[in-house]
């Protein structure tokens, strides 16, 4: 299973290692990043293994939000389907 992960707020140091470290602590591989900053906001997108997950998918949403949340960024974590499904013309 895979999942679409999205990044954004004020650029800021440390805001990949923030969300990688919970992604690592929850046994999720990060299989794709595409990271940009435009003037001072951080934007990023992560595909993510989800397969090999220590917790429940509704966990990692609840502790990735949670993380983003403290560092003062916007965390969206969708199922692949899902996020397929909604971009879909």
């Amino acid at each position: 299973m895979r999942a679409v992960i999205t990044v954004i707020g004020k650029d800021k140091i440390g805001i990949i290692a923030a969300i990688s470290a919970v992604l690592a602590e929850c046994k999720v591989n990060i299989l794709d990043i595409s990271q940009t900053i435009m003037q001072d906001m951080f934007t990023m997108i992560m595909l993510v293994d989800t397969s090999g997950m220590a917790i429940n998918f509704s966990e990692l949403v609840d502790k990735v939000e949670n993380k983003g949340r403290e560092i003062g960024v916007s965390v969206n974590v969708q199922h692949e389907e899902i996020f397929d499904s909604m971009h879909r013309i």
